[in-house]
């Protein structure tokens, strides 16, 4: 259910951009009505709408995450704060300039954003995020969970770098390859980066048993 939960804001990007690139006339025309006045030049390209759409329901979903969790009175946890200021500053670019280009550096800053946050936490306070998460279900020796930290950072500055690659270089103006890519690929790498962590971790428990 958390799943879900976490990657409902995507969801509904991909969902929305796939719905208003079958529908782009009448999408161009509704965002020209209602948003083209507050953007730059005063109207958005038709090639635009699409991903202009999406952006704009990302950052409502988003939004609506964080006041979901604050009306329940849960934890809004700092990677959902980090994702939703990224939207909302790099959506607000790309719905001003109707440029798709800072929508896709969003998913880029944040992976950065929170490979630092990691970072300057053990650093500075002394504090391994890592364990902090997964210290109640599963006990490791300490140098076990200083790898593991590691593992995450190194996960998340070449995650960035991938992004950056697929977007700008092997599908260069290619707004639908890229959001495809955005749900199916990094799922998948991430999927896979679980797989490998939990072969490591399960032979670390087995030697702790």
């Amino acid at each position: 259910m958390k799943i879900l939960f976490d990657l409902f804001p995507l969801l509904l990007f991909f969902v929305s951009y796939k719905l208003a690139g079958g529908h782009q006339d009448a999408i161009h025309s509704v965002l020209n009505e209602h948003v083209g006045k507050f953007v730059s030049g005063g109207a958005i390209p038709a090639s635009q709408a699409p991903l202009i759409a999406a952006t704009i329901v990302g950052i409502i979903a988003t939004t609506a995450q964080v006041l979901y969790l604050l009306a329940r009175r849960k934890k809004v946890d700092g990677a959902l704060w980090i994702s939703l200021v990224v939207f909302v500053v790099f959506g607000s670019m790309t719905i001003y300039f109707h440029d798709g280009d800072f929508i896709k550096w969003k998913p880029t800053v944040i992976y950065w954003a929170l490979a630092t946050a990691m970072l300057v936490a053990y650093r500075f306070f002394d504090k391994n995020m890592i364990r902090v998460a997964m210290e109640k279900q599963v006990q490791l020796p300490e140098p076990v969970w200083v790898r593991l930290h590691f593992m995450w950072v190194t996960f998340w500055l070449v995650l960035g770098f991938v992004n950056l690659f697929v977007a700008f270089v092997l599908f260069k103006s290619q707004d639908e390859a890229w959001v495809n890519f955005k749900l199916f690929g990094v799922t998948g790498l991430m999927l896979v980066f679980f797989i490998a962590q939990a072969f490591y971790l399960s032979k670390h428990i087995k030697d702790e048993a």
